[in-house]
Parts: structure tokens; sequence; C-alpha cells
């Protein structure tokens, strides 16, 4: 019940936020997401809504945990960047060039390149794995292997990064991980594979995902 009477008790927090602030509540993950076309606004903007979050942790009897509080400044690859100055009190909030939410990395341009990066290191691990059964393991099982270790990890909020340049690198990994449960050769094409197995590539499985989503809304 500790969560539920957590979020209860914090419920109110969101209606802090004025006009082009909104906040985001996530178990005892909170978010602040403020925007303006006007940079000189949009310091005075954060550091007010900064302010007001303070003195309302203070009225419900919480502490700001400043070690872990960190503000990402999203921007244009060739854009100026606008040193923000954002303190209650004498205490600072640092920047970050990318911060974890809901299992995403999120970099300050979108590029998806960090949490591609980080699925990459789960792939190669979850990729020994299958190795390491490939010479006990039947290929119609191997299969359950992968989607469960392999496919859980590519399919996760696919929709932002699957498209990405960088996305190459995670169907580099994927073709070893087919070839693995094939027992084919390094060198071999994975297009006949991967239909034998009815396996998507990232690519296709980030479309299907897509027309899926849009078809629900």
């Amino acid at each position: 019940m500790g969560p539920i009477f957590f979020l209860i008790y914090i419920n109110d927090l969101p209606k802090l936020a004025p006009i082009g602030t909104k906040i985001l509540l996530y178990a005892d993950d909170t978010s602040i997401i403020v925007t303006s076309p006007n940079l000189e606004n949009y310091e005075k903007q954060i550091n007010k809504i900064f302010r007001d979050i303070n003195y309302w942790f203070k009225l419900n009897q919480l502490v700001l945990n400043y070690n872990k509080t960190q503000y990402l400044q999203f921007n244009m690859k060739n854009s100026r960047e606008y040193v923000l100055k954002i303190n209650y009190q004498g205490n600072y909030v640092k920047s970050s060039p990318h911060t974890k939410f809901l299992g995403l990395i999120i970099d300050d341009s979108l590029s998806w390149k960090t949490h591609i990066d980080q699925m990459m290191s789960k792939l190669n691990t979850a990729c020994f794995v299958i190795r390491s059964l490939q010479a006990i393991m039947s290929t119609e099982t191997l299969r359950m292997v992968y989607f469960a270790y392999i496919h859980s990890i590519m399919s996760y909020r696919i929709i932002f990064g699957g498209n990405k340049p960088y996305s190459e690198k995670i169907f580099k990994i994927q073709k070893r991980v087919i070839r693995i449960i094939k027992n084919s050769r390094m060198r071999d094409s994975c297009r006949e594979l991967l239909q034998r197995l009815e396996i998507l590539t990232i690519y296709f499985l980030s479309i299907n995902i897509c027309d899926k989503k849009q078809t629900s809304i």
C-alpha cells in the first residue's frame, strides 16, 4: 500500500504548474517540462517553478534530493548552448547531457544514441547466452529464448529510436543471433533465415508497431 499512499499524498503537486510548464509523476520520480520561445523568460520560468516545488516540499514535510536532481536542456545540433543557473537557497541543479526516464535514455538532441548504446550492451549479453545454449537446445527452444531476451529488448519503446541510423548496430547483433540459432556461417544471408524463423528485422518491427499504434488511436 506504500506506493499508493505516496501517490495520493503528492497528487496535488502537478497543480503548481503554470502555463508553459508540465509536471509528470511516476511513483517517486517527478519530471518537470518547461517550454518557452524566449530564453530570458525561459530561465525565469524554470527558477520560479523550482522555488514553488521546494516550497511545496517544505509544506508537505518532504526533502528534495539535490544530488539526484538534474536538468536536461533540449537543443538543435547547430544551436548555441544556453547555460542555465537553476538554484534554490544556494542549492544548484546540475546539467546533464542525458537522463533515464521509464527505461529510456533521453539525450539533449533526441538522437537516441546513448539509449541504443545501452541496448547494444544488453543485446550482446543475450547473444552470449544464446550462443552458450545453442549446442544443447533445439531451434524452436532457441527461438523462444530469442523472443524472451532479444525481442523484448528491441521492441521496448522502439517507436522512438527504431528507424535511427544507429539502429544499424542493433540490426548487426540481430543478424548475428539469427545465424547462431540456425547454426549458420557468419557470411550467410539472413533473409531466408529470418523468414524460416518468422522473425521481423528491427526496421520492420518498428514499422509494424507504429502501424498498430496508429490503428489503436
